[in-house]
Parts: structure tokens; C-alpha cells; sequence
């Protein structure tokens, strides 16, 4: 690996309390951040690159905590998706064709300043597959988390798409073994419904998953050794899914005292966290149901989801649960390179500080990940996951939209390229919150 030294940078280190460390200098050497300090008295191994990036911003790489990568975005339905993938699936071209496009999603992510991504549910386990190439070496790509098939029950979330049925807890922890066979790095529950599959206004996040079926899945995970993800949008899934011991709770619905400490005692010994992903439900709240494929009864759902989203995740961070960030990219209008406007609406909808939307999307959430140690700051013994910026996201977290460059465990891009889907994005920017002060 070719050895870096970042000279005349301003460093923000992805800490809680960061403060932009100006005219500093980073050091990287075989893919790991070796030294940081002022410019003056810090200097690099012989032979290693020079880069000066005069003044701009170097940050530590994004971590994406909620991303299914067989999608790009593009408004679809459910019932489309899900004829679409059986026929990927089924067929050794379809499969090779997944594994490409999951790849390809991959790299958008870290094009756009994305160095960490969690996938919580792909078909075929193809996203298994590609994180092996890309820690093989076949591929440049992003570090990658991977769940491969989650665990659903039948007519539940995911079914069709990227989950696998489990009518018995017998069968849940079937499916359990299974992801763990494939060397997957956590399972992924659906133990409510969503927007898309509510069959009734005013009631999304219906419970699906029976708690001796969650039970089940969670504790063949935690034998194996993996943590555990659920998808949950109602209050009762959530308790549910935190007396079963799920470590991260991925959406989220309003929480009272009991949810509360239930997430503060999780059965792993650790405390339960919970993943803020606001991307997915503001389209169904702004856009009009044909433009996200919904009808009006899923537009009165997305917006109880979205409220019950950014409520949870007010109450959590008033609590001291720890919260994460994800975009559930594949979703309508939720594209493979947006994470900034994740950590933008974590700032102006939820009401975070630019700091703490900042450290949430980076050392927050790789410790969540349980990868605190590995990476998410700028810290000398840390991977070398870097983005630099021409602007100062502390001052407009809109920043991180436009990534200079990309490392990613040391391996550099001078010049990510990020394919966009312009209607998209002028739809997005349409409804973007205006700037708050913090």
C-alpha cells in the first residue's frame, strides 16, 4: 500500500465535542492512520505521498448503519420489487447479475463519503458475496456489515424480498444457522410491518413476529456470536424485539419508561441502540403517493412512521440510548449516495447538533457496529477511512455532499465520481429543511 501524508489539514477528529484542528497533519501508512499532528512537528516515513489539501476539511469516513444494496432508489412497488428479485434469484446469470449490481451500489456509497456500510437484508446472500471480493482485494468498495437473508414469518415484512419465512421458532433458528453457514455478520429480524404491506390507515408497524419466534432468532444469534437487528415500527414490536434481546432497533416508534429501560438492559449485556433513519418516511409525508408507487392509506402511514421515527429518536438521545444513522437506501426516493441527508435531517428534524450529527454518522455509529476501536475518528492507530471536504460541515452539515476525495482502510480515490439520478435529487432538494442554528 503506498504511504500518505496529508499536510495543511483541518482536521475533524469524528469525536462528540469536535472542533475543526486547523494546518494539521495525518499520516497513513499500510492502511492504517499512523500519526496526527500539527504540521510543523509531524512528519511521514520516507518516500510516502505528499498531499496538501491547504486548509480543506479532513473527516473520518461516513458509516451508513441501514442499507439495503440491491436497489437503486427508483421508485417502485413492493409486489414489482418482489417478482423481480425471484427472477434474479432463481437463475445462476440473475445471481451473477445481483452480485454486479450490489457491488456497483456498494461503491456509490463510497463515492459519496460512505467507508462503513451495514446491509440489513439482500437476496441470495449476494451481498455476503461482495463483501468477500471486496476484502479479497477483486474489488474497491466500502467496508462492508452484512446480514444476507433476514428472518421474517409469513405475509411479514420482507417476505418475497430479502427474508427468509419462519413459521416455528424451530425454523427461525433454521434460518439463524443458515446466515451464520454463509459467514454473515449479524442476522436481520422483521418482527413488525411496514408502510407498504399496513392494510389498514392508522395502523403500520403491525406486529407480526411472535415473541417466541423472536426469542428463538435472538438467542441462536446470540449463541453463534451475532448481534441482531430488527426491523420494528410500533411500540409494541419494539418491546418485543428488546425483551428478546435485540442489540439495534431499526426505525423506531414513540417510547415510554418501560421501553426506555428496556432498551438500557438488553439480554446481551449491553444496551440496545436504536437506528434513526428519517430518509424512508419524509417522501411518503411530501410526495405524492404516485410518485413513491404508494396509494393515500400508505401516505397516512409514512407520516405516522415518520413521526414515531423522529420522536423515538428525540426521547432516546434525552435517555442516553445510544442512537445511530441509516438511509435504507433501495427504498422510494432513497438512492446508494445519500447519507449526508440522513445527518442533515438528523440535525434540522430530529434537532441534534451539527457536532453530534457529525460524530453519530462516524465514531457513533462504528460503535454501535462494534468497530469503535477500527475506525469512525481521525486517531492514530485507527483504519485510514477518510473523506476530504472543501466546506466546514459543522457550519453547514450540507457539506458532506460534495466529497474531494475518498480513502477507504487506505486506499485512496482522488476523484470519487457518484452516478446521481437528477429527478430524484430535485425532488429531495424540493423538501430539503432549511438551515437551523444548533
Amino acid at each position: 500500500m503506498t504511504s500518505y501524508v496529508f499536510t495543511h489539514a483541518t482536521v475533524l477528529d469524528g469525536t462528540e465535542g469536535m472542533e475543526p484542528q486547523p494546518n494539521m497533519t495525518v499520516v497513513v501508512n499500510e492502511g492504517v492512520i499512523e500519526k496526527v499532528g500539527p504540521a510543523a512537528s509531524t512528519v511521514g516515513p520516507l518516500g510516502a505521498r505528499e498531499i496538501d489539501l491547504a486548509g480543506a476539511y479532513l473527516a473520518p469516513g461516513l458509516v451508513n448503519l441501514h442499507v439495503h444494496l440491491c436497489g437503486s432508489g427508483k421508485p417502485t412497488s413492493a409486489g414489482a420489487a418482489g417478482d423481480l428479485i425471484d427472477k434474479v434469484v432463481g437463475n445462476p446469470l440473475g445471481r451473477w447479475y445481483l452480485r454486479r449490481t450490489i457491488r456497483a451500489h456498494a461503491q456509490q456509497q463510497l463515492a459519496s463519503g460512505v467507508t462503513t456500510v451495514r446491509s440489513v437484508g439482500d437476496p441470495g446472500f449476494a451481498d455476503v458475496d461482495v463483501r468477500d471480493a471486496i476484502n479479497a482485494g477483486k474489488h474497491p468498495g466500502p467496508r462492508l456489515v452484512t446480514s444476507g437473508v433476514g428472518v421474517t414469518v409469513p405475509g411479514g415484512h420482507g417476505a418475497g424480498l430479502f427474508a427468509h419465512v419462519a413459521s416455528t421458532p424451530e425454523e427461525a433458528r433454521a434460518i439463524v444457522r443458515d446466515c451464520f453457514s454463509h459467514k454473515c455478520d449479524l442476522v436481520k429480524l422483521f418482527v413488525t410491518g411496514g408502510v407498504f404491506d399496513a392494510e389498514v390507515e392508522g395502523e403500520p408497524g403491525v406486529l407480526r413476529m411472535s415473541p417466541e419466534v423472536a426469542q428463538a432468532a435472538c438467542d441462536e444469534a446470540r449463541k453463534l456470536g451475532l448481534r441482531t437487528a430488527a426491523h420494528i415500527e410500533s411500540a409494541e414490536g419494539v418491546r418485543v424485539g428488546l425483551e428478546a434481546g435485540v442489540d439495534t432497533i431499526e426505525h423506531g416508534a414513540p417510547l415510554d419508561d418501560e421501553l426506555i429501560a428496556l432498551f438500557k438492559r438488553n439480554g446481551a449485556g449491553r444496551a440496545s441502540s436504536l437506528t434513526c433513519t428519517v430518509s424512508p418516511a419524509l417522501p411518503f409525508v411530501e410526495l405524492d403517493p404516485a410518485k413513491t408507487h404508494s396509494t393515500e392509506v400508505q401516505k397516512v402511514n409514512g407520516r405516522i412512521v415518520f413521526e414515531g421515527i423522529v420522536q423515538a429518536a428525540k426521547q432516546a438521545l434525552a435517555a442516553g440510548i445510544p442512537v445511530g444513522l441509516g438511509t435504507d437506501s433501495s427504498c422510494p426516493y432513497i438512492t446508494q449516495y445519500d447519507m449526508w441527508r440522513e445527518v442533515v435531517y438528523f440535525e434540522r428534524i430530529v434537532g441534534a447538533s451539527r457536532q453530534m450529527a457529525l460524530h453519530t454518522a462516524t465514531l457513533g455509529n462504528a460503535r454501535i457496529l462494534g468497530l469503535g476501536d477500527e475506525t469512525g475518528s481521525v486517531e492514530a492507530g485507527k483504519a485510514a477511512d477518510l473523506i476530504v471536504l472543501d466546506r466546514n460541515p459543522l457550519e453547514n452539515l450540507e457539506a458532506l455532499r460534495d466529497v474531494r476525495m475518498v480513502m477507504a482502510r487506505g486506499v485512496l480515490d482522488e476523484h470519487p465520481r457518484v452516478k446521481r439520478l437528477a429527478e430524484l435529487d430535485a425532488e429531495l432538494d424540493g423538501f430539503l429543511p432549511g438551515n437551523q442554528k444548533h
